[in-house]
């Protein structure tokens, strides 16, 4: 639920004609690019925060973030959080959120990786593991965030009901994996699980063969959830 300049001097051509001349003409070009440095951090500043609220924002999926969990939560990565500043692969398994994983999903995760590594893509995690803490920090910041426990429970399971405290689903990305998963994950076992969250995979038995199962319109309609 394992996520990150200095301008060059303009050149003044204007300065052979003459220091009065250069000094009308340089003085607009600074000012323009302290304005263009400016605008680039209000837009980074934006982005940012987008990214950071898009993920809980009513209506749009709930994806883990560790910034939003992280202040007076007194979570951390025992409990399944990843590092907010590096890229989490399924390699990474000294991370309670890799490592915990249930060992036959992690094998088929790193025999797909491997493989779509020789296609140029990468599995980065989202999400793996998760304590049973760390979960319903989840579903209750999703409560919050959608307005009602009906809604939010389309996005987020209870602890108790939850395949990520089990350790037997992972959220991936970007979105060239899951398009990668996507042609190719039931060769390994690994099945997209909720149509409104194409980064959520588990492992299927006998998918090679038979195909992964029609995803459930999201986890309202998991009967494995219900509970």
């Amino acid at each position: 639920m394992r996520s990150h300049r200095t301008l060059a001097p303009a050149h003044h051509a204007s300065r052979s004609v003459g220091p009065r001349r250069s000094g009308r003409r340089a003085r607009p070009a600074r000012a323009l690019g302290t304005l263009a440095v400016l605008a680039l951090l209000v837009a980074s500043l934006l982005a940012f925060g987008f990214a950071v609220r898009a993920a809980v924002s009513p209506g749009a999926p709930v994806v883990p973030s560790v910034v939003e969990l992280l202040p007076g939560t007194g979570l951390d990565e025992d409990d399944g959080l990843l590092p907010s500043d590096e890229i989490v692969t399924v390699f990474d398994d000294e991370l309670p959120a890799v490592g915990n994983l249930d060992a036959d999903l992690l094998g088929a995760l790193r025999a797909a990786a491997a493989d779509a590594a020789d296609d140029g893509v990468t599995f980065q995690v989202n999400s793996g593991w998760r304590s049973a803490d760390y979960q319903q920090s989840l579903l209750e910041d999703a409560i919050d965030e959608h307005g009602s426990r009906e809604e939010a429970a389309r996005w987020v399971a209870t602890a108790e009901t939850s395949s990520h405290v089990t350790g037997d689903a992972i959220d991936l990305g970007p979105t060239d994996a899951t398009s990668w998963l996507a042609q190719h994950g039931q060769e390994y076992g690994l099945c997209r699980t909720y149509a409104n969250e194409p980064w959520h995979y588990e492992l299927r038995s006998g998918t090679p063969d038979q195909g992964c199962p029609v995803p459930y319109a999201d986890p309202t309609e998991d009967p494995r959830l219900s509970s």
